[in-house]
């Protein structure tokens, strides 16, 4: 039986990191480590075509992201296409591109949704984490301009040990804003934020005190603001279904057009990534290997493969996995039955909210790949 016959819907979302290239250069970008040039990235037209692709395969939704996505020049044109399509189009963006042009475009492409992302609500710490002078007055000033042009919005508010016991102000912020949704998103350990692990991870403590926060806030603003709410594994008992599942929902296509299940699947060895520049959407979704290879529940190992959990959590993170344990086919080390579990516990053990941030950006590349074994490029 193939994976088409055994009725896999296509994939709801569709997530095109369109570049790498950020103005921004925050410590805990899920970007990978080898950042991909200007120069790789996906043509417009074929853009176009894969957005094509997308409606004729039934996609409902499709997110632009980066890197910073404003940096293409091209931005209102495949969001007019995928409107004319139509798509449900939302753009994550840091906002500080964002300026009165450059929303006047976007709206009049046709863009459904902006979501726009915080370092921190304190002004400070907000420029010293994205490196960026007055990031954060940029950001409130294309927050304020978002909702005056009636577009939906969404803040993100990235959470670490740093910023975490602001919360509060996090909610306030959002409700001031004219947000209809936060996110109050805890620091996911990949990619450039795998290796300032040590520095942005919250004690216990911390993560227990912002949830009863999230939560009581959740039952106060009930009908008036929704808050999503995203936790580190590192103090799990059991994973949480990553991506609703290996290649169930989603299609991320990074900046060069690799085809992958999810953002940071590329840090996985032994795969090979099909390109949308060679094969269709379809063909991909149904037919490469990396697809298949973690889809359903045929690969797990015990004791995955007799819990009753299986199909909810769907065997956690193959990439958190790899990480932690070095095989994407081990059980996701956040649960408490898995054989690895104490990796988490020696992870906390490491924290240091000393540390200097190791800053993505280009500049950084090489540095880390040394850091990590890796070949520079």
């Amino acid at each position: 039986m193939t994976p088409k016959d055994a009725a896999i819907g296509p994939p709801m979302s569709v997530m095109f990191e369109l570049t790498h290239r950020c103005p921004l250069q925050c410590p805990y970008c899920s970007n990978p480590l080898e950042l991909e040039r200007a120069s790789a990235e996906l043509e417009t037209h074929t853009l176009v075509r894969v957005l094509d692709e997308c409606a004729s395969f039934g996609v409902l939704q499709v997110h632009f992201s980066g890197g910073e996505p404003l940096s293409r020049s091209d931005l209102p044109e495949i969001v007019a296409h995928a409107h004319g399509r139509g798509l449900y189009t939302n753009i994550d963006t840091s906002g500080v591109m964002l300026d009165d042009t450059a929303l006047a475009a976007l709206q009049q492409a046709g863009i459904d949704h902006l979501q726009i992302s915080f370092q921190d609500v304190d002004e400070a710490g907000c420029n010293r984490v994205a490196n960026f002078p007055n990031a954060f007055q940029l950001k409130l000033a294309a927050a304020r301009r978002v909702s005056a042009a009636g577009l939906p919005l969404t803040l993100n508010f990235v959470v670490y040990h740093d910023n975490i016991a602001r919360v509060p102000q996090m909610i306030e912020l959002g409700l001031e804003l004219g947000a209809q949704r936060i996110e109050i998103a805890n620091v996911q350990y990949y990619g450039w934020g795998l290796i300032n692990r040590s520095r942005l991870l919250p004690t216990r403590e911390e993560l227990q005190h912002a949830t009863a926060t999230v939560e009581a806030a959740r039952v106060r603003l009930k009908g008036r603001l929704r808050i999503d709410y995203v936790v580190p594994d590192y103090y799990a008992q059991r994973p949480k279904a990553c991506m609703g599942g290996w290649a169930q929902r989603l299609i991320n296509i990074s900046p060069s057009g690799k085809a992958l299940p999810c953002h940071a699947a590329e840090t996985l060895p032994g795969f090979t990534f099909w390109n949308v520049r060679d094969h269709s959407l379809e063909d991909i979704w149904y037919h490469s290997e990396a697809f298949l290879r973690f889809r359903g529940t045929a690969w797990m190992p015990e004791p995955c493969r007799s819990c009753e959990r299986r199909e909810i959590d769907w065997g956690g993170c193959r990439c958190q996995a790899f990480a932690l344990t070095g095989d994407a086919a081990r059980t996701d080390p956040a649960c408490v039955l898995a054989p690895d579990h104490a990796v988490m516990q020696a992870a906390v053990a490491e924290m240091d909210g000393t540390q200097p941030f190791v800053y993505r950006g280009f500049h950084n590349v090489e540095k880390v790949l040394k850091l990590k074994n890796l070949p520079t490029v």
